[in-house]
């Protein structure tokens, strides 16, 4: 099935795991058992709920997959294959909202038959009428992200562009909104994009401060720092995942104390409002910071003690 994807362009630059999943949930769709000759497709009007898919990839191919992750069907394994139409919704045929529990997955019935086709003599001339009749998603993906990138001005007065999506639009939100109202003159000296994990980087300044080296997997989404006040700011711009809890605090503040760095550092977690900030905030370390984009003017401080005078009249 990957074989198969990989041929009508569907992105495979991801983990195995992962890979492992979109292909189980491709097949669970078209329910197939053991052979793709059996594939059902939107022809046969059976579409499967995320539940159902579930059910029938732990049934069927040996998974444990917890009956809660249903969302993640949709989120993570579903998502390229409805991208590039291999997969095709109810809710393309009827009115239903996107997080509707009734709502279904089914083959393409033209993907349906193309899988029936392979490693036979047809498969060549099959596939080349498949693509005849699509883009592949992975350059209608290039050509959206180029579309739809997202400008952010630097502290400096620099303009860079971020990929499309959520996860950079609070990105845009921490470098335009929260550095200027509580940063003190910082500078970005480093962004990750989903796309690019260096799209901005200013080496040469975090190695003066003895920054750890950045091929570390915990490096935040943005690091700025403030001259004036000679802090480091090491941001997390929190969306499925990505708090800063109490291990990956610990595990940075001693690559930090292990490479000398010279700044004092704040952890900082931004969240986009505070429904998403009230689910995790369990998770938070303390004597970390947390900033809400729909709340830009105010902080939530873990362990706050050095902050207690300051609302006085």
């Amino acid at each position: 099935m990957l074989d198969i994807l990989q041929n009508v362009g569907i992105p495979v630059d991801n983990t195995d795991r992962k890979l492992e999943r979109m292909a189980k949930a491709c097949m669970a769709v078209g329910q197939i058992k053991k052979s793709f000759a059996e594939v059902k497709s939107a022809n046969d009007g059976v579409f499967l709920r995320t539940r159902d898919i579930i059910v029938f990839e732990n049934n069927n191919y040996g998974e444990k997959i917890a009956d809660a992750s249903y969302d993640n069907i949709r989120r993570y394994d579903l998502k390229f294959l409805v991208e590039a139409g291999v997969i095709v919704s109810s809710s393309s045929q009827t009115a239903q909202t996107t997080n509707n529990p009734s709502r279904g997955y089914a083959l393409n019935p033209d993907f349906a038959n193309l899988i029936k086709q392979y490693k036979t003599k047809k498969w060549e001339s099959a596939l080349q009428e498949y693509l005849d009749k699509i883009v592949s998603l992975k350059t209608e993906l290039e050509r959206r992200r180029e579309l739809n990138k997202v400008p952010v001005t630097l502290p400096g007065g620099k303009t860079i562009s971020l990929s499309y999506g959520e996860h950079n639009d609070l990105q845009k939100a921490i470098i335009e909104k929260f550095l200027p109202l509580f940063g003190f003159g910082a500078e970005v000296l480093y962004i990750g994009d989903t796309s690019d994990k260096f799209l901005h980087l200013d080496k040469e300044a975090l190695e003066k401060l003895s920054f750890f080296t950045l091929e570390h997997e915990e490096l935040p989404d943005v690091v700025a720092y403030s001259m004036e006040k000679n802090l480091l700011y090491l941001i997390e711009a929190f969306h499925s995942t990505g708090e800063w809890n109490e291990i990956r605090v610990r595990q940075v503040k001693q690559k930090l104390k292990d490479s000398k760095c010279t700044a004092e550092v704040v952890f900082f977690t931004a969240f986009e409002n505070k429904e998403i900030f009230k689910k995790r905030a369990k998770d938070i370390a303390w004597e970390t910071e947390v900033w809400i984009a729909d709340c830009p003017e105010h902080l939530i401080h873990f362990n706050g003690y050095k902050f207690l005078d300051i609302h006085k009249d």
